[in-house]
């Protein structure tokens, strides 16, 4: 290499920057068909993008920074929804209310359950009612030991009539008797549901009329008035009406909010009127 192309190698700014780029990468590659000045210059240009892309990403982490700091952290909470699946109780495959003196009643809703309420459940102690129609409910009051009280009779009484075949065919009132266990009997012959009665009855003649409630805990109950202002915090009345099931039970639920297959439970057998 001639003097004077050293001279003017090495005073050459790009030169000494390209220097310091091989320095630092300790491995470069020359293009033997450039000149010294030309590889330079490719490699000054290398260094200078590779600056700028330093700099850039330094920019983007600062400015990444930055907005770290102006951004609270969000604090997501999964909420997880907690399905209460409610256990029945063995009550609640028949018709049945607590009377407003808190005796537990029940009652069939067909011939079958009728056979089970009476069978397996009805006790020495307990009262049994039922009415003189075909298609009516053997209601049972649950003594358990105690003495049976006069509004739980009318009561139940009112329950076993409003549930009855009565209400289908438009009836506001009928009669209904009431036995002791020990009158009941079930003959060979007798189709499934119904008994044969010995002995003396008791009759009363309520008024075909049934309330649909919510309690406190939101639980839907239904059953005879008396019951309903005793253990409803509130309630509706249900008498003689022309409306449907389903919009009886659609209109309730909007009041009272709710189930509808829970309201539905308790509603008598036909059309009828919600008061409001």
């Amino acid at each position: 290499m001639e003097k004077g192309v050293t001279l003017n190698f090495i005073k050459n700014s790009k030169l000494l920057r390209c220097i310091t780029h091989i320095r630092n990468k300790m491995k470069v590659e020359i293009d033997i068909t450039k000149t010294i000045e030309q590889n330079a210059a490719i490699y000054y240009e290398k260094a200078k993008k590779a600056k700028r892309k330093i700099q850039g990403a330094e920019t983007a982490v600062k400015r990444a920074e930055n907005e770290a700091k102006l951004v609270k952290p969000k604090i997501v909470k999964n909420k997880l929804k907690e399905v209460i699946v409610k256990k029945k109780k063995w009550y609640e495959k028949f018709r049945w209310f607590v009377s407003s003196e808190g005796f537990l009643c029940i009652g069939g809703r067909d011939a079958t359950t009728n056979d089970i309420v009476v069978k397996k459940h009805m006790e020495k102690g307990d009262l049994v009612f039922h009415t003189q129609i075909i298609g009516s409910p053997f209601f049972v009051i649950k003594g358990e030991g105690k003495k049976i009280g006069k509004k739980t009779i009318e009561e139940t009484a009112q329950a076993t009539a409003a549930y009855s075949r009565a209400w289908k065919h438009g009836m506001t009132t009928t009669e209904v008797y009431y036995i002791k266990p020990e009158q009941v009997k079930k003959e060979l012959g007798l189709p499934k549901g119904t008994f044969m009665i010995h002995g003396k009855r008791e009759y009363l003649k309520p008024i075909l009329q049934l309330a649909v409630g919510i309690t406190k805990d939101k639980a839907i109950i239904g059953g005879p008035v008396g019951a309903m202002l005793k253990n409803a915090e509130k309630y509706l009345i249900i008498d003689q009406g022309d409306m449907k099931t389903s919009d009886m039970a659609k209109k309730i639920k909007a009041k009272l909010g709710g189930e509808l297959e829970d309201i539905q439970s308790f509603l008598p057998p036909g059309k009828g009127r919600v008061k409001a």
